[in-house]
């Protein structure tokens, strides 16, 4: 697959609710500022919900090059014409997942440990995923932290293209991307008192360069 843009942000239906921020603003905002990489998650609507805001999504980006993801989902990534899939481990197995989606589609994959990395890069996926490289309130059920060393050992066992999730704010996104990985996800680090998510977004590009 191509090289991933350095800013990964996922559009967390939960943390947008919480925050009280409309997903077409949301996208809207992270489109203006230049993010190219946005996967969508949303762990409790139905497929319908699901789709009706992947086009909100696909509409914000209409135009654009950038590479839209679906969470956990391969058959709505196919529905909606999406670019691709990311699971978890308890989702899909990425050979699973490539089977719905296709060959001409990406395959993400979260990993929290070694044997995870090492299992995920024989695997069908594309780039494997690992965290939470910070502490994190955004998912209650959150691994161990991993840290910058787990960053590191993840580097050394796959080739693949490195995301690195959980915890990452602007203040230690270009630690993350200096032991290794080629791109950081942000969730909540986007949401801060007082500045819009289009200024911190932009923000995050200048400083991953």
């Amino acid at each position: 697959m191509k090289a991933l843009p350095r800013l990964y942000v996922i559009a967390d239906a939960g943390m947008l609710l919480s925050r009280e921020v409309s997903l077409a603003n949301f996208a809207n905002e992270l489109r203006a500022a230049g993010v190219t990489l946005l996967q969508y998650r949303d762990k409790d609507a139905g497929p319908q919900t699901i789709l009706r805001n992947a086009v909100v999504i696909a509409e914000a980006f209409a135009g654009s090059d950038a590479t839209l993801i679906m969470n956990d989902r391969s058959d709505l990534a196919v529905l909606a014409e999406w670019d691709g899939v990311h699971v978890g481990q308890e989702d899909l197995s990425p050979e699973d997942a490539r089977t719905v989606i296709g060959s001409g589609r990406i395959v993400g994959i979260s990993t929290h440990n070694e044997a995870q990395v090492i299992a995920a890069d024989a695997g069908a996926a594309d780039y494997v995923a690992i965290g939470p490289v910070f502490a994190t309130g955004t998912k209650l059920d959150a691994a161990v932290v991993v840290g910058l060393d787990g960053v590191r050992r993840a580097r050394a066992m796959t080739t693949k293209p490195l995301v690195a999730i959980g915890g990452i704010t602007r203040e230690n996104a270009r630690s993350v991307i200096e032991a290794g990985a080629d791109s950081v996800a942000v969730i909540s680090g986007l949401f801060v008192p007082g500045e819009s998510v289009e200024k911190v977004a932009r923000d995050f590009l200048e400083i991953l360069g």
